[in-house]
């Protein structure tokens, strides 16, 4: 009993040590990153490269429900009414779908 004891308290404080060295490393990373990232910034605002921007329009696929970026879709003028896809091939079946209801009266 008592080696078993002894297993699981090694194994316990392998635990505790393997946390701190994970939490410590990642200290030490974040503070070294911090360091770097204002001078990229500084440069970036320097050399007059306007920042991304952060905010899209996102659309949905009518037919798989896919929500896509609205300046990566593909379009589609249906009428009076601008579709967005994800793909050519679930446009193509949107175009497919609605011949058949045209058709089917």
């Amino acid at each position: 009993m008592n080696f078993l004891a002894r297993i699981v308290r090694l194994l316990f404080w392998l635990l505790v040590v393997s946390w701190g060295l994970r939490l410590l490393r990642r200290i030490v990373g974040g503070m070294l990153r911090d360091e770097t990232t204002p001078a990229s910034q500084t440069a970036d605002a320097s050399a007059g490269i306007p920042a991304p921007a952060t905010a899209r329009r996102l659309v949905r696929d009518p037919v798989c429900g896919m929500h896509v970026d609205e300046t990566r879709s593909i379009a589609l003028r249906e009428g009076g009414e601008l579709l967005h896809f994800c793909s050519p091939a679930c446009r193509d079946a949107y175009a497919g779908n609605t011949k058949k209801i045209a058709a089917n009266g």
